[in-house]
């Protein structure tokens, strides 16, 4: 018996000898960084691609998103290079340097859309080319020559100023705030604006207020259906056209009042689950407002950083000081952070202004209707009675008053 079961293990041994170790994609180089075996991507093959791959690291000056926007003038020096060639542009971020530096070197980034050190670039044995400033210069692989040319020809100081004077345009244009009807159509009247009825058909919706409905509205667009932001939103409550088609509707028809208006009580509903464990049905509503103009992403970081620093995470209160610190590098490269850069100020002051403005269409019109609106039109045979609360009634998915024209 002994004898047959060294047999067997003499047989095993002799099989793991045999057997040729697993392929890897990494291998080390003297630097500590890993590589693809097959490094030779060129400009040809992006080109045959279709897609740039550029990897930079979140801030002011090199990328940040705005209402799903990227910004940062290193983003938008790549992007406009990237256009030149007829390229979409894919934009990788990393934690830090080094990490830029391995993904260059692996190929998992065609370039470093990020200025650095032209020693350090050096050496990690990789190209200094395309943009470039006292800091340092991007950088391509050394098996990139045709990127790197095509990248020192296009790139030169009248380009940098373009896409300077662009950004600044773009500055004064986000707090330019569109007013094309005054915020009351008629204080005597009761009318907020022409869209009223609208808005209380989505408070039905949400369950807001539809005078809260009406404070965010004129935050968004000033009452007007036809506003289009610097960032592409659109319409009465600014819904992005990417927002619009991942709910379903074409961003051709968020220009209609009715079809913006209803996009945007989806919208709200849709953040309103996600702060559901908020209790307090005040905050919560502050919290979704943050999320509806900075990014669900933005404030979920800024909880974190709340509940890190011993604060309520579900108090605005504490909230907003993090939200408003998110453009310090201090809080947003914090390692609890995901979504890196925001202007933070610019939501807190949103939130504020919809809120303040809501008290005041409180304290004139209070508890009113809408002008016009029956709320026996809403009241309809074919909604059910609430067996639990006799002032609410059941409304199926199919009812008229969720109707979206898409």
């Amino acid at each position: 018996m002994s004898r047959l079961l060294t047999i067997l293990m003499l047989i095993a041994l002799l099989a793991a000898c045999k057997r040729e170790p697993k392929p890897s994609l990494l291998t080390d180089t003297d630097e500590g960084y890993g590589s693809i075996a097959d490094q030779s991507i060129d400009l040809a093959d992006i080109e045959q691609a279709g897609e740039l791959i550029a990897v930079t690291v979140n801030g002011p000056d090199t990328y940040y998103e705005y209402r799903n926007k990227g910004m940062g003038l290193q983003f938008l020096l790549a992007e406009a290079f990237a256009n030149s060639l007829g390229l979409r542009l894919r934009i990788e971020v990393a934690n830090d340097t080094a990490e830029m530096v391995a993904m260059l070197k692996e190929g998992r980034a065609d370039l470093i859309a990020c200025e650095l050190p032209r020693e350090l670039l050096k050496k990690n044995d990789v190209y200094a080319c395309g943009a470039n400033s006292e800091k340092g210069s991007w950088a391509v692989r050394k098996t990139s020559p045709e990127l790197c040319a095509e990248l020192d020809s296009w790139y030169g100081e009248p380009k940098r100023t373009e896409v300077l004077a662009s950004m600044h345009n773009v500055s004064t244009n986000r707090f330019r705030q569109q007013r094309s009807q005054a915020v009351f159509y008629s204080k005597k009247s009761g009318i907020v604006s022409t869209y009223d009825a609208l808005f209380f058909r989505a408070s039905r919706m949400t369950g807001w207020d539809w005078k809260l409905l009406a404070s965010q509205c004129y935050q968004e667009s000033g009452f007007d259906p036809n506003a289009i932001s610097w960032a592409g939103a659109r319409g009465l409550m600014q819904i992005m056209p990417s927002t619009a088609s991942g709910m379903g509707v074409s961003p051709d028809n968020l220009f209609d009042p009715e079809t913006n208006i209803m996009t945007a009580a989806r919208l709200i509903n849709k953040l309103e689950g996600r702060f559901a464990n908020i209790a307090n049905p005040t905050e919560r509503k502050k919290f979704v407002l943050a999320a509806y103009n900075g990014g669900y992403g933005h404030i979920s970081d800024a909880m974190a950083l709340t509940k890190k620093y011993g604060k309520n995470p579900y108090r605005w209160s504490d909230v907003s000081y993090f939200v408003q610190h998110l453009s310090e590098p201090h809080y947003y490269k914090d390692p609890v952070v995901k979504y890196g850069y925001m202007i933070g100020s610019e939501t807190y002051h949103y939130v504020d202004a919809v809120m303040n403005r809501w008290t005041g269409y409180n304290s004139v019109l209070h508890n009113a209707m809408p002008k016009g609106v029956d709320l026996a039109d809403y009241d309809n045979k074919e909604r059910k009675n609430n067996r639990f609360s006799k002032q609410q009634n059941i409304v199926s998915k199919d009812d008229s008053l969720f109707h979206v024209k898409r």
